[in-house]
C-alpha cells in the first residue's frame, strides 16, 4: 500500500516543495509514496470564503473556523491518522516519525493566524504535534518538515538501509563525526584511526564520539541513555 500524506492548508501551492526534490521527490515520482493537497478555503460556504474569524473573550488576531475547518476534514481519507501542526503539540520525535512512517500515512492540518477552533480539534480528536519550541507564521513547513521526517524512513526512499542506523536519534545518541578525501585539509588531518583499516576500532571510536557529542550538546538524551542502562 502506497504511504499517502494528505494536507490541509491555506496554501496549497507550497507543496511539495523541498520533497519534489531530490530522493523524497523521486519516490514521489515513482509512486513509492502520494501526496494530495485540499485548500481549506474551498471548504467555506459565504460570498467571501471565510475561514476565519475573531477570538470569543477578546484578544488579537483570528481564529481558523470550526465549521470549515471540520468539513475539510470530513473530505479526508477516513483512514489516516489526523494530525494538527502546533507549537503546543506533542514533540515530533524520530521514534514517533517511525511509527507513523510504518502506517497507511497522515492527514496534517495546517494552522494559521492565532490557532484552530478548539471544538474541531476536540470534536475529530486531532493530535497535536509540535516539530520544536518556537512559534511559525502557520503550519506548512513545519508539515514539510514532518513529511520529510516520514517520507525518508519508507522503503525505498534512501539507498541502502544501513544508511538510516547509525543517524542521530536512531539509537538515542547524536550522529559521530563524519570525514572524507582529502585526508589533509588547509592543515586539518582526518583522525588517523579512520585511516588504520581497523574495523572494531573505528566502531569504538565512533561510539564514544557519538557519546561525547550528546554528553555535551544534549544533556536531556544522555541522561534519558544512562537511565535506559540502569
Amino acid at each position: 500500500m502506497t504511504w499517502h500524506a494528505h494536507v490541509l492548508t491555506l496554501f496549497p501551492q507550497a507543496f511539495p516543495g523541498p520533497l519534489g526534490l531530490s530522493l523524497a521527490g523521486q519516490a514521489l515520482a515513482r509512486g513509492v509514496w502520494q501526496l494530495t493537497t485540499a485548500d481549506i478555503r474551498s471548504f467555506a460556504t459565504d460570498v467571501h470564503r471565510s475561514v476565519d474569524d475573531t477570538p470569543f473573550g477578546g484578544g488579537p488576531g483570528m481564529v481558523l473556523k470550526a465549521d470549515v475547518l471540520d468539513r475539510a476534514l470530513a473530505a479526508a481519507p477516513a483512514d489516516l491518522p489526523m494530525l494538527c501542526l502546533s507549537p503546543r503539540g506533542r514533540p515530533l520525535t524520530q521514534a514517533w516519525a517511525s511509527d507513523l512512517a510504518a502506517g497507511p500515512g497522515v492527514t496534517l492540518v495546517c494552522g494559521r493566524f492565532e490557532g484552530i477552533d478548539q471544538r474541531v480539534i476536540d470534536a475529530r480528536s486531532l493530535t497535536e504535534v509540535s516539530v520544536g519550541d518556537y512559534v511559525l507564521s502557520g503550519g506548512e513547513p513545519a508539515a514539510l518538515v514532518l513529511l520529510d521526517a516520514c517520507v525518508r524512513l519508507l522503503p525505498g526512499v534512501l539507498g541502502a538501509p544501513e544508511t538510516l542506523a547509525e543517524e542521530s536519534f536512531t539509537s538515542g545518541l547524536l550522529e559521530y563525526p563524519h570525514y572524507t578525501r582529502p585526508a589533509d585539509w588547509c592543515g586539518r588531518q582526518v583522525p588517523d584511526i579512520l585511516l588504520s583499516g581497523n574495523h572494531a576500532r573505528i566502531k569504538a571510536w565512533r561510539r564514544e564520539q557519538a557519546e561525547t557529542l550528546t554528553r555535551t550538546r544534549r544533556p536531556d538524551l544522555w541522561a534519558r541513555q544512562a537511565q535506559t542502562k540502569t
